[in-house]
């Protein structure tokens, strides 16, 4: 019996690369591929699906990404079983994935080989993690224990959209609000990650992974986890 999986990363050579290696692979059948929340979850209403393979951050769909998409698939497929797919190394955001019943987290930077083991692992029901990321998680400070900080989504767009060289204006003028609101969103976002200064903002949007490449505007509702920056 083959394992059904749905692939999801809104850059679409990863996407060709991930599935020309996963075609060798007779126990396995991509049943679709996607490039934001949207997108997937149109998939899982079409198609029966073992398997969600997904990158972290994926800007632009209609039920966000990070933890704020990776919470509302368990509510809604509560027996998907889910692999994320990322760059990012932080122990406290692999914990937070844990803690909402990822079964897999890899890197990116690890072999392709490792994402095979954990298709197969965690359709036997069992965990998996890459080296890289198993570093993460028994290298992660005492302090990444405590609760997480929760920025809004438009406080998450707001810090993407400005680390990737937009302006405040810009962003104003992008959701339609006016400068001041805009500021004061960075600020709340930069307080509750407990930043003063915009290079430590910088830092701990690269260590996460939210360095945009268009940044589409999110829906306002929900809320996104975000790790606290290292120390």
């Amino acid at each position: 019996m083959k394992i059904s999986l749905i692939l999801a990363d809104d850059h679409p050579a990863l996407i060709t690369g991930v599935t020309y290696q996963l075609a060798e692979f007779h126990t396995i059948s991509i049943v679709g591929t996607a490039r934001n929340s949207t997108e997937i979850f149109d998939l899982l209403a079409q198609s029966q699906c073992d398997i969600l393979v997904t990158d972290y951050i994926m800007p632009g769909g209609e039920f966000g990404d990070g933890m704020t998409m990776l919470s509302f698939l368990r509510r809604r497929y509560p027996d998907l079983k889910i692999i994320v797919f990322t760059t990012i190394e932080n122990g406290g955001i692999v914990a937070e994935m844990v803690k909402v019943g990822v079964r897999a987290v890899l890197s990116k930077v690890d072999a392709i080989g490792h994402l095979i083991s954990a298709i197969h692992a965690v359709h036997a029901d069992a965990t998996y993690f890459s080296p890289k990321l198993r570093a993460a998680l028994n290298d992660r400070p005492a302090a990444q224990t405590e609760p997480v900080p929760r920025l809004t989504r438009r406080e998450t767009e707001v810090v993407r959209l400005y680390v990737s060289g937009v302006s405040i204006n810009e962003i104003a003028e992008q959701f339609k609000r006016s400068k001041q609101t805009i500021s004061s969103q960075k600020a709340s976002a930069m307080r509750k990650l407990g930043v003063d200064r915009d290079v430590e903002l910088f830092r701990f949007a690269y260590e996460m992974g939210l360095l945009a490449e268009g940044g589409s505007p999110a829906p306002e509702n929900g809320a996104v986890a975000l790790a606290a920056m290292p120390g």
